[in-house]
């Protein structure tokens, strides 16, 4: 029998309604630069991005006395709002089913290497006080009748520290954080992109920003300063760096921003690639129920044959179906998992087909075809007939399962005018998250004074995580950098910011050309294709060579010819790719340093060497072109750090941060937080 859910609660769960946005205050003071008369607005912090990492800092700020300002490119339309899976997941610590310990919590996010002891901790410690207070602020997570909290099994989760509250959780997220923001009186700017840090020497000053509704004769581009001593940058990732990605689109994150601002950046070469629906739709993971239920995948090739091409790959019936299911809770493209056909070999499959021009589709309404028996619900591994006994998920077809253990799956795409009961749906490997970042220390400090960076917009993931640790990172340490800001103060700005908005018009200007033979849609393209074709979950040493090369000609021919911009609604879009064309140079950098200097396959991509020891196998014979080097273990101990100077990339490599701070004693250790000592003592030398 399937669920029978009330469609108020589906409504509510999925069809997420926003609150709307007071008036914004007018700017009181006016700058007159490069001829440019710009309005001025001052505060103590700038929050850049409005999805759930940065309301969460800007709410903690405001709390604590900062006064506060949140500026957003487009409020509810980025990956918070706009993003998720079956059921998105927030990771947080198990208290009721298993029993749980920080320390293994956190040896669980950091178990991928890469990643710094101390933030794992960190984020495994705060993530009772980050569900508990989104609980409290409204967020419906789901309870038994004893009052503990669901929980589930995820990526790299043995545990079952998942929870959610169905495919709308970072958006119902958002939802309570924007509504306590709105009832703080948080001054929050819509439709404000932000494409320059200002600087008094070393530190931040505050932001140069375009917004249309401040064009004038006088200010064409609609140029608008935000003062402040501290800045908050939450804008998420580089969604728009891959042709092949689930972000929404406008996701340009602000890595090319950092890099220009002198910020150091950490584990770019670290991203998220699984499967999911095309952009050009509805972008949405397919993981979860999506492929638990074990529906029919194949592909469509130009003459619009069906061909069951995973057949080629799995052995057995049983073998492929039982793997179709893993990708519920083992989604992201793992190249180990390309071994022993095991889940990531249907990542590698579905790639291939795309680079044969074949289109991929899963159906709802068919059962997966036979290789050697017909597919049966009594021949899958064991793991896979009991999670499917358990739920009562033993229905006849894969709709009439997904319909009994998740109805709320079918809804989404059904308000999307996607109605999967009927059709099938269409879906390739595509870029999902940036797990690297910006480099900050356990305050969500960067090395620029007064710059922090929360969410995906910070670098604190490994090279793998569990998955929706993003989410609950996103939360902690939202909180822990309004708790520094508060401790160690940020008031209004009060300074001359004259000479930084000049040095940031300028370089705005040479950006900006009417007769430049690069347009954005040019850029746009080179960038998107190369980050896709060359940098995607199968790369070779020479591929990322050539596209390091061609990234670093684009960059030369920017900065030579700038980038056209055809109108002036434009602007900002033109700056954001030439960033992006930055981004992309970086992310090629380190990714080229990490293979020349021997690194190995992980979660990101494979790193295909025909020297290399891995090679995966299908029930045709070995795949020689995706042979790949293994990971080594030393690699998973450090970080590689990059950075701009005089122009030119610079890419180091630093130990992973220890965590020396989880045996704590109250009479010891409580004067510290007393006098405001453990804001001030901890990593002063950020990176090194």
């Amino acid at each position: 029998m399937a669920l029978s859910v009330p469609q108020d609660i589906l409504d509510a769960l999925t069809d997420v309604a926003m609150p709307r946005l007071g008036s914004e205050p007018d700017a009181v003071e006016t700058l007159v630069v490069n001829s440019y008369s710009i309005p001025l607005h001052r505060s103590g912090a700038v929050v850049v991005g409005s999805g759930a990492a940065g309301l969460r800092a800007a709410v903690e700020m405001k709390r604590r006395g900062v006064d506060v300002a949140i500026l957003s490119q487009s409020a509810w339309g980025g990956t918070s709002a706009c993003s998720g899976s079956d059921k998105q997941t927030l990771h947080t610590a198990n208290t009721k089913d298993q029993g749980d310990d920080f320390l293994d919590m956190a040896a669980a996010i950091g178990a991928g290497g890469a990643m710094d002891e101390d933030t794992a901790y960190i984020e495994a410690v705060g993530s009772i006080r980050a569900m508990a207070s989104l609980q409290y602020l409204g967020l419906p997570l789901p309870q038994d009748h004893l009052g503990g909290t669901l929980r589930y099994q995820t990526d790299h989760d043995e545990v079952g520290r998942a929870t959610s509250c169905g495919p709308r959780t970072s958006r119902l997220m958002v939802k309570v954080l924007a509504e306590e923001a709105i009832r703080l009186g948080i001054p929050f700017f819509n439709l404000t992109t932000v494409v320059k840090v200002l600087k008094d020497g070393d530190r931040v000053c505050g932001v140069l920003a375009i917004r249309s509704k401040d064009s004038t004769d006088l200010n064409p581009y609609g140029l608008t300063i935000y003062a402040c001593s501290a800045l908050v940058l939450a804008a998420g990732g580089p969604g728009e760096l891959y042709r092949d990605s689930v972000f929404p689109n406008g996701c340009f994150g602000t890595l090319g921003l950092a890099l220009e601002a002198g910020l150091e950046l950490t584990n770019i070469t670290e991203s998220q690639f699984g499967i999911g629906t095309r952009r050009e739709g509805f972008p949405w993971n397919l993981s979860g129920t999506y492929v638990q239920v074990i529906p029919h995948i194949y592909s469509v090739d130009r003459d619009g044959t069906e061909h069951h091409f995973l057949a080629d790959y799995y052995r057995t019936t049983q073998e492929m179906a039982s793997n179709i299911f893993r990708k519920g809770y083992q989604w992201p493209f793992h190249a180990s998992r390309m071994l022993d056909f095991q889940s990531s070999l249907i990542d590698l499959a579905i790639f291939r087909e795309g680079q044969a021009g074949r289109r991929v589709f899963m159906d709802f309404n068919r059962n997966p075809l036979a290789i050697d028996q017909d597919f049966s619900l009594d021949r899958l591994d064991d793991d896979v007939a009991f999670y499917l006994r358990n739920a009562g998920a033993d229905h006849a077809l894969p709709i009439d399962r997904l319909r009994h253990m998740n109805p709320l799956a079918i809804e989404l795409y059904k308000r999307y005018k996607v109605e999967i009961t009927t059709e099938p749906l269409e879906f390739a490997v595509n870029h999902q998250h940036m797990n690297g970042g910006i480099a900050v220390d356990i305050w969500g400090r960067s090395n620029v004074p007064g710059v922090y960076a929360v969410g995906e917009a910070a670098g604190t993931h490994g090279a793998t995580r569990p998955g929706g640790s993003a989410l609950n990172a996103g939360q902690v340490f939202g909180t822990r950098v309004a708790e520094h800001v508060g401790a160690v103060g940020a008031p209004v700005w009060a300074g001359d910011v004259t000479q930084a908005a000049a040095d940031a018009v300028q370089d705005l200007q040479a950006v900006l050309s009417s007769d430049s033979p690069l347009s954005v849609k040019a850029v746009r393209s080179e960038v998107q294709a190369r980050m896709s074709d060359k940098a995607g979950i199968l790369c070779t040493a020479a591929d990322v060579a050539d596209a390091l090369g061609d990234a670093r000609a684009l960059n030369a021919k920017i900065k030579q010819h700038g980038i056209t911009a055809s109108r002036l609604s434009e602007v900002g879009r033109t700056v954001q790719w030439q960033q992006m064309a930055l981004a992309s140079e970086a992310v090629l950098g380190a990714l080229d340093t990490y293979i020349a200097q021997g690194g190995g396959s992980r979660g990101a991509r494979a790193i295909c060497d025909p020297q290399g020891g891995a090679l995966p196998q299908t029930a045709r014979g070995p795949i020689a072109n995706a042979r790949f080097r293994a990971e080594r273990e030393a690699d998973k101990q450090q970080q590689l750090i990059v950075w701009f100077e005089d122009d030119q990339l610079v890419v180091s490599a630093r130990a992973n941060r220890e965590n020396d701070g989880a045996r704590s004693f109250f009479e010891r250790d409580w004067p510290g937080w007393l006098t405001g000592d453990i804001y001030q003592s901890q990593d002063e030398n950020l990176h090194s």
